[in-house]
């Protein structure tokens, strides 16, 4: 069970297209006086943060249908397969084989939440402005919102873009991906020092000043492929600044009382351990929705026999991906294959990405399901999901940024001690020059099912390659179309080159 409440009230806008930004204000007097309160404040930014989660089919992580599964099924480590017995539909296939056509749901609904996350940010910035309020509370509504904008150039690049919740319909035009960008940058560095530095307590799950420079350096990180201008040294400077937060790697023993057999699974259990958790999605199963990804990977006879339910046979990791592990780290052990409880006998090869053997494919359990006491796994769990939150951002992810930093600026000495660390702890060898192909392939063992592979793919310039399935893609699939539904909607929307609507 949870042992984490948050101190904020989780409260959800109603969902609102990105183009639908006007507020009625009854009583404004009365609505300052309440938001200058702590209790208002709070209740303004629980709006956000309710946003964040979201729901079935609008969520940042946790659930299906949106943000995450866009940008990992897009990559090269997991993908749902349709079924020989016609179990599950193609839209996961054709995201991996980048055949996905801009009327693809997913797409939309990645859109509509991310906008819908700028509303309630950017009403929550007005509010808390109007009110009065503290700079810390305007300034963690801000950094939300930057993030969200930050996902947005990320995903589909040129996008419509306002700060002003009162803006006219007419006014919101799309903006260079690079125009925005330098926006976030400076609006991010004004903002993150005023941010508190707690960690953890009425924090865990919220912009802190931490997190907030992890935003940026993520942003610096992928300034090359935002603008054309790299900016190594920056991401380096943001890294340094997350780092004097304190933060360290959680241990990784032999652990009896992990399901996997090692505490570096705390990382992905109910709750997610402050020494390494930079930002992480508060999820538990029938308040806050279920985290779904063990149970979508389970089949029926193993999920039954390992969770006391039937799973849902569908996502699966790549063998090709599978294979690069060393069968020495901790890390492979949350990969199932072979024989298992109940009966199935996981392959590691699919035939078809439109017709897969029923127990074809790698299962994965990262987020695994398990009741017990201490509530550090999964929690309370059924078929809908598990109470496993989700860990957006860590530590080891600085880490192996200023690794891959170092290593891009000339200066690979300075860049061994970062990736050793990642290393040591799963129990490899240190590398002691390492390459960018080193550091690469270490962020795909270490954050995988986490969602950041697809922007990594995109920065070390492997997106395009053919792999497994996957033909050799031309140049603008690195953007995701702008959705049909959207073009619809404001016919002065410009899709993005390379694709028919």
């Amino acid at each position: 069970m949870k042992k984490i409440l948050f101190g904020i009230l989780i409260v959800g806008l109603a969902a609102q297209s990105c183009t639908k930004v006007n507020e009625t204000v009854y009583d404004k007097y009365a609505a300052n006086a309440f938001y200058a309160t702590p209790a208002g404040q709070q209740d303004a930014l629980a709006s956000i943060y309710g946003q964040i989660t979201g729901t079935w089919s609008s969520n940042y992580a946790g659930r299906d249908n949106c943000w995450y599964d866009l940008n990992e099924f897009s990559s090269d480590e997991q993908v749902i397969p349709k079924r020989s017995d016609g179990s599950w539909q193609l839209d996961f296939e054709q995201l991996y084989t980048r055949t996905a056509q801009p009327s693809l749901g997913i797409t939309n609904n990645t859109w509509l939440w991310a906008y819908q996350t700028v509303h309630a940010a950017t009403l929550a910035i007005s509010t808390l402005t109007a009110a009065k309020a503290s700079p810390a509370s305007i300034a963690e509504a801000t950094v939300a919102r930057d993030w969200a904008y930050y996902l947005l150039i990320d995903d589909f690049g040129d996008v419509p873009f306002y700060t002003d919740v009162n803006a006219n319909l007419s006014t919101i035009k799309q903006t260079p991906r690079a125009t925005i960008y330098n926006f976030l940058v400076n609006d991010l560095k004004a903002n993150v020092d005023l941010l508190p530095t707690t960690r953890g307590g009425t924090f865990y799950g919220r912009f802190n000043k931490y997190a907030g420079y992890m935003v940026l350096a993520k942003l610096y990180l992928n300034a090359g492929v935002y603008t054309g201008t790299p900016q190594w040294q920056a991401c380096l400077d943001a890294c340094a600044q997350v780092t004097a937060g304190g933060y360290t790697l959680h241990p990784a023993t032999a652990s009896t009382a992990s399901p996997l057999g090692n505490t570096y699974y705390d990382l992905f259990g109910d709750v997610c351990p402050n020494d390494e958790t930079i930002f992480a999605l508060y999820l538990t199963e029938n308040i806050e929705s279920g985290n779904i990804y063990t149970i979508r990977s389970m089949d029926t006879p193993t999920g039954t026999a390992l969770f006391g339910f039937a799973g849902w046979n569908g996502t699966i990791i790549p063998e090709e991906f599978y294979n690069k592990f060393d069968p020495n780290d901790i890390r492979i052990k949350q990969f199932l294959i072979g024989s298992q409880p109940g009966g199935a006998v996981f392959t590691p090869t699919v035939s078809s990405l439109t017709s897969a053997e029923i127990d074809g494919g790698v299962r994965d359990v990262k987020f695994y399901l398990e009741d017990n006491a201490s509530g550090k796994f999964g929690g309370i769990h059924d078929a809908s999901g598990g109470s496993n939150d989700f860990p957006v951002y860590r530590f080891a992810d600085v880490l192996l940024m200023e690794a891959e930093c170092n290593v891009r600026l000339g200066n690979v000495p300075a860049a061994a001690p970062f990736l050793n660390q990642v290393r040591e702890r799963a129990g490899l060898a240190d590398i002691a020059a390492p390459t960018l192909t080193n550091i690469y392939d270490e962020r795909g063992f270490e954050l995988n099912m986490e969602g950041h592979r697809r922007q990594d793919m995109i920065r070390f310039g492997t997106y395009l390659d053919a792999h497994g399935f996957v033909p050799a893609s031309g140049a603008f699939i690195e953007l995701f179309p702008i959705p049909t539904a959207q073009l619809t909607i404001d016919p002065s929307l410009k899709q993005n080159p390379g694709y028919t609507n």
